[in-house]
């Protein structure tokens, strides 16, 4: 069976829309198109220009996967892609996810999951799409993000790691987001200016980790190797680098119950957990609340 939908003025085929993607819920590949198609408005602005990694799983949650980096030749002409230099040599040509059309497509293609990285080509402003001019632009993070992935499910310690970076990074003059992963833990999110690279990036987040982690030594800790952690919340820092990724806020994850990374707000924390919200309800919690990442290009600053 295949379905065919408009969005934005693009004709998509969706084949076999009744194939189930989540078979716990029942959720289609029909049911991921909707929603990505759904809440493209405040995705977007949050993707638009970044380099997209997708997470496949054409036979459902339940079979084996994969992550696609290059974007496919098939894929439709009015798909942009992105020339991604890599520090290993050549190139690399992923999408962006830069309006409602390319996220339905992505979905009916079972991409459940999006991956992007902390640079991007293109802004959003307030009053228009701009295209940045510097050559190296990828190479230049406008975020910082801290992953918190508990060893278990130990929910408070991630809200407490999380509320401990929001305290010492506002002191430090940031504005701190946070954003539920959709699996276990939290991100906490600081927009920066653009005007680091990400080596500079990356020795600022390991230096802010450490010092952190050294506050509260019998919990959180900014060691890697993962057996010296001792059941302490790792600051993992390691997403700033170049051609890392995080998860995409609004992303739809490979679980159960089609969790989805949400923005919140830090009151929110102590009223959820990490996959409180999903494909159904997040669109209530969006009209109840609104988008707390609304206006969070607002806040952007250096590092120094």
């Amino acid at each position: 069976m295949t379905g065919m939908i408009q969005v934005n003025g693009h004709e998509i085929k969706v084949t076999n829309p009744e194939k189930v993607l989540f078979p716990d819920k029942g959720y289609t590949k029909a049911d991921l198109v909707d929603y990505y198609k759904n809440i493209a408005d405040v995705m977007v602005p949050e993707v638009r220009g970044r380099p997209t990694t997708l997470q496949r799983f054409p036979d459902g949650i339940d079979k084996p996967g994969f992550f696609q980096k290059e974007a496919s030749d098939y894929f439709p002409g009015w798909i942009r892609r992105v020339t991604l230099e890599l520090n290993r040599g050549g190139i690399q040509h992923q999408v962006a996810c830069d309006d409602a059309a390319t996220l339905a497509y992505l979905a009916s293609q079972a991409c459940i999951t999006l991956h992007v990285m902390l640079s991007r080509d293109i802004i959003t402003t307030k009053h228009d799409v701009v295209m940045l001019s510097r050559e190296d632009k990828l190479k230049y993070p406008d975020r910082i993000v801290f992953d918190l992935d508990p060893a278990d499910d130990d929910f408070s310690l991630v809200a407490f790691g999380a509320r401990v970076i929001k305290k010492e990074v506002e002191g430090l003059g940031f504005k701190a987001f946070v954003m539920t992963t959709g699996s276990r833990g939290l991100h906490v999110v600081l927009p920066l200016d653009g005007s680091a690279d990400f080596d500079r990036v990356h020795e600022y987040a390991r230096g802010l980790s450490v010092q952190i982690a050294k506050k509260y030594p019998d919990r959180l800790t900014a060691e890697i190797v993962k057996e010296r952690r001792e059941g302490r919340l790792f600051l993992d820092y390691m997403r700033n680098s170049f051609g890392q990724t995080h998860v995409a806020p609004y992303s739809v994850r490979p679980k159960p119950g089609a969790p989805v990374a949400t923005p919140v707000t830090w009151e929110e924390l102590d009223e959820i957990s990490s996959r409180t919200y999903d494909i159904r309800n997040v669109f209530a919690r969006l009209k109840r609340r609104g988008d707390p990442w609304k206006d969070i290009e607002a806040y952007a600053r250096p590092i120094e």
